[in-house]
């Protein structure tokens, strides 16, 4: 086992430590901040996984919304269990991108980028229009919570975290394993060059709607886990304004890496929360934070990191 290897193990052992000491030392409202930034995590991975391949989208976050959608009917209206909602609300957000990506995949680039919002805005208009079952503009409330397990009560927020570090673990583990096989080469590739991709056997267009269709599965189980313990959604959780901030996640962090959108979810939670007390001025600091990384940091705070080493090791040697 290389050195490198040992040391992402320990990396991740000591974070996973932190992770779980944290909400025994924090306030009940910072243990839900962590459960939000748990699930964001999920989602903002899931759309690097679209992302290798150059596909750039602007409606991963209504897919997140139909997972929750789904969970919250199924969940309501059958009385199914949480355990066989959320697997279902994978499926069914992976269904919704399943049945998108054939008419985006006739597009690239930046007209990807603006047919997946004119896709998305559509499906969220569905949502405000149709009272039944969606609830309309005002959404759905009520939604069951996941209730208990043994003498584990979920409604409390530090069982509720715990599930779903263990579920982001579990999500964001699958995901690693992908983006380091044969098929995450793949993406790679199609990425740096599609047409050479193709000349070589590649079926472009499978990979990459294979691609869009696993990270729709993962933003609805991220869905799925935010409708259940908010008990209440609506279509406006699931706009443009927090599509623009999961964007903001991915620029600040990173695609090169597995771990750029991790860094960005939290660096940006924590000034999400810092710039709380500026409501009015925060989408202007945020659109400042995205065109200057853009100009000065196009590769995000990822590649600090090997600058970072290589002047360490400057640093030793002289």
């Amino acid at each position: 086992m290389s050195k490198h290897k040992v040391l992402s193990i320990i990396g991740v052992a000591a974070l996973l430590a932190v992770m779980s000491a944290l909400p025994f030392f924090a306030r009940e409202y910072y243990v839900e901040i962590l459960i939000i930034f748990l699930i964001n995590v999920i989602l903002a991975v899931s759309y690097r996984l679209i992302a290798t391949t150059g596909d750039w989208t602007l409606c991963h976050v209504v897919l997140m919304g139909a997972g929750a959608y789904a969970s919250a009917l199924m969940a309501k209206h059958f009385g199914w269990p949480f355990w066989m909602t959320m697997p279902l609300a994978g499926a069914a957000a992976g269904l919704v991108g399943f049945g998108i990506v054939y008419p985006l995949l006739r597009t690239v680039g930046f007209a990807f980028f603006i047919a997946s919002l004119a896709i998305g805005e559509f499906i969220r208009l569905v949502w405000i229009k149709f009272h039944t079952p969606f609830g309309g503009p005002r959404g759905m409330i009520n939604i069951p919570y996941v209730g208990e397990l043994g003498p584990i009560d979920f409604y409390e927020a530090i069982p509720y975290y715990f599930m779903t570090l263990m579920i982001t673990s579990g999500c964001v583990f699958i995901m690693y394993r992908i983006d380091r096989s044969r098929i995450g080469n793949t993406f790679k590739v199609i990425y740096e060059d599609d047409v050479l991709a193709e000349s070589i056997g590649i079926r472009v267009g499978r990979y990459r709607s294979f691609a869009f269709v696993l990270g729709s599965f993962f933003a609805g189980i991220a869905g799925a886990l935010l409708a259940h313990r908010l008990s209440a959604i609506d279509p406006h959780q699931f706009g443009l304004d927090e599509m623009v901030y999961l964007l903001v996640w991915v620029v600040v962090g990173g695609t090169a890496t597995f771990a750029g959108p991790v860094i960005g979810v939290a660096v940006m939670t924590f000034l999400f929360e810092w710039t709380r007390p500026l409501l009015a001025w925060r989408p202007l600091f945020f659109g400042a934070i995205l065109i200057g990384f853009l100009i000065f940091l196009p590769g995000g705070l990822e590649s600090l990191i090997p600058k970072f080493t290589f002047w360490n090791k400057k640093q030793k040697t002289t």
